[in-house]
Formats: structure tokens, sequence, C-alpha cells
């Protein structure tokens, strides 16, 4: 029978239906390219100069925009939002409008021509999320920049223009609408309750043990009571830790393992579906928040979002999240085939 789940830090409801899919293999993934075009890629290594000038790189040789790098940091050649200007806030009666000031950037995570994190060994993971800690600390003494998103999209059907391996980073003037109704619902939590909502979450579904992906000494990987897709994935830092910037250095490759075989277990049950994956951090402009908590949040596009969705806000998943733990457990001993 369907149920309703309510997701206590978004505050939105789900409909977990089992009945529209009950395993798996019924689930279509959609091919994640239509045509795989290596030959023509801006990203490749040796083809520096059909990207905007770099920003920041970690190369072992090489001039600046030359081969020789790892990691390369670009401006998006076509930017959601412009870095020079000022914010010029203004207001016509009931409408509120500001320049279109920000900053948009192309983590470039490989020189070679990869698709997805879980083709990358963890190492080279952990140099992705070092950058991420990097651009993300650099922007934030931007007084115009109030919230920095990381966001990755892998395939067609989320969003990707370019197949090649990398991520993104917007800084914004304002805080993003969906991170404000996570910081209010939490700021409730705590004025209430006297501790954070996501630790509370975290120690509850480690003592449950049902939702539970993967758990190491400092993170957790974990089915949300409330997914929208199936497969959504959940990672969070098991200590407090309010800003992605904050995490220690030594815990990145941690991290990275964790964040590389939680890929690479999905892709194994679903069979390589596109999806995306985004990182909510703690506003700039708050220097430490006791009810706030940075997680990632890791989002399979195995479902389509249509008109009961747009109209309600509900989201109709097919899979219950106790069943996607179980499925993405075993996978860790799977040859790499999806289950049946």
């Amino acid at each position: 029978m369907p149920e309703l789940r309510r997701d206590p830090i978004a505050g939105r409801w789900v409909i977990i239906s089992p009945e529209r899919a009950m395993r798996p293999g019924q689930l279509k993934p959609t091919a994640r390219y239509a045509q795989p075009a290596p030959e023509n890629c801006p990203f490749c290594e040796g083809r520096e100069a059909k990207t905007p000038p770099e920003i920041w790189a970690s190369r072992s040789s090489g001039a600046p925009n030359s081969p020789g790098w790892s990691i390369r940091v670009v401006p998006n050649k076509y930017p959601a939002l412009r870095i020079e200007g000022d914010l010029g806030k203004r207001g016509d009666g009931i409408y509120d409008a500001m320049a279109g000031i920000g900053a948009h950037e192309v983590i470039v995570e490989t020189p070679q021509h990869l698709l997805s994190t879980s083709e990358q060994p963890p190492t080279q993971v952990a140099d992705t999320l070092t950058t991420y800690k990097a651009r993300m600390t650099d922007l934030a003494r931007d007084k115009r920049f109030v919230y920095c998103l990381i966001f990755k999209n892998v395939g067609d059907a989320a969003g990707a223009s370019l197949e090649h391996s990398h991520s993104q980073l917007i800084a914004t003037p304002i805080v993003p609408v969906r991170v404000q109704s996570k910081l209010d619902r939490s700021l409730q939590y705590f004025d209430f309750r006297g501790r954070c909502l996501f630790c509370d979450m975290i120690q509850q579904e480690l003592a449950a043990d049902v939702r539970v992906v993967t758990a190491t000494d400092h993170f957790i990987s974990m089915q949300p009571f409330a997914p929208r897709f199936p497969f959504e994935t959940w990672i969070f830092p098991r200590q407090h830790i309010s800003h992605f910037e904050s995490t220690e250095s030594a815990q990145l490759p941690e991290l990275a393992a964790l964040l590389h075989d939680t890929i690479t277990r999905i892709e194994r049950v679903a069979l390589g579906p596109a999806y995306n994956y985004l990182i909510h951090t703690a506003p700039n402009n708050l220097t430490h928040s006791d009810h706030f908590h940075w997680h990632l949040e890791l989002l399979p596009r195995l479902t389509r979002v249509a008109g009961f969705e747009w109209g309600t806000g509900f989201y109709i998943n097919p899979l219950p999240p106790e069943d996607a733990t179980r499925y993405l457990r075993e996978a860790g001993s799977q040859a790499g085939r999806g289950l049946p």
C-alpha cells in the first residue's frame, strides 16, 4: 500500500508507492549520453585553449593553461551569474531585483576523458573535494557572495552538457530558498529541543540501522526516510560541522572513498544512471551554526518529475528506502551487474 512520508529537514512530503515499480530492474535508466564525443571535448588535457583561462589548478608541471595538470578550475563559458559589478539592489513596488552578480566556476576533475566519479581513483576524488574546499574558502572572502553551491551533473537526463567528469560552483548574493527552508526548520528544532536536527537524525539512523548504507569513522552514507527518487542518498559528517569548507583536510580522503563507494554501488544496482549530487552548506555570513549541518545529496535520475510533482510539490518514489538500502548493501559484493 502507498505511504506518505514527511522529510523533517525540508518539510516536504513524498509518496512511497512500491506498486509502481517493485524492483530496481524495473526502473529504466536512460542512456547517460546520446553520443560520446571525446575527440571534441574541451576539458581533456591538451585542449586548454578551448576553455577560459584557468582560475586555479593543481599541476605537476607546465605553465598555467597548458598540459601537466590534475585538476583545473575555469570560469563557466556561459555563466549563470557574472562576477564583475555591484549588486545594485532595487525595488519596484512589491517587486525586488538586483544585478546578476555571482561566480560560476567549472571544476574539471581529471585530465582523462572519464564520465563518472566512480571511474576515478579515490585519491583523485579526494583532490576534487580539496579543490571544492579551496574555492569555497576563497569565494567566501567576497562579501557580495552569501552562499556557495557545489553541484555535479552526470548524463543528459541530469542536465550535463559535457560528458567529461566535472563539477560546478555557483556563488550567489542570496541564500537559495531550498537552503533557507532547511535553515529555518533546523533552527526551529534547535530552539525547541536544544539539539541539532541533523545530529539527532544521524544518531537515530545509526541506532535503527535500516537505512544506513555505509558508516565510517567520520561520515555516514544513508537513504533518507522520505526520498524523492529511488536510491537518493545523503552523506553527512558524523561530527557536527556547519560548513563543508570547515571539514578537516585530513578527513577528505575518507569522505572521497565513501563518495566513490556510494556512487559505485548505485551504478552497479541501477545500471549506470544519470545522476546529480550537490553539497548544502551553511551560508558564508554564518561563521558557525549550531543548528545546520552540511550534507551531500546524491540524486539518481531513475524517475521523471511530471505534472503531479510540479502541481503539488510531492514526489512519487516507487522504491522504499529500506529496500534501496538492502540493494546497495548487497551491491558492495556485486561484480558490477545490476540486480535482477
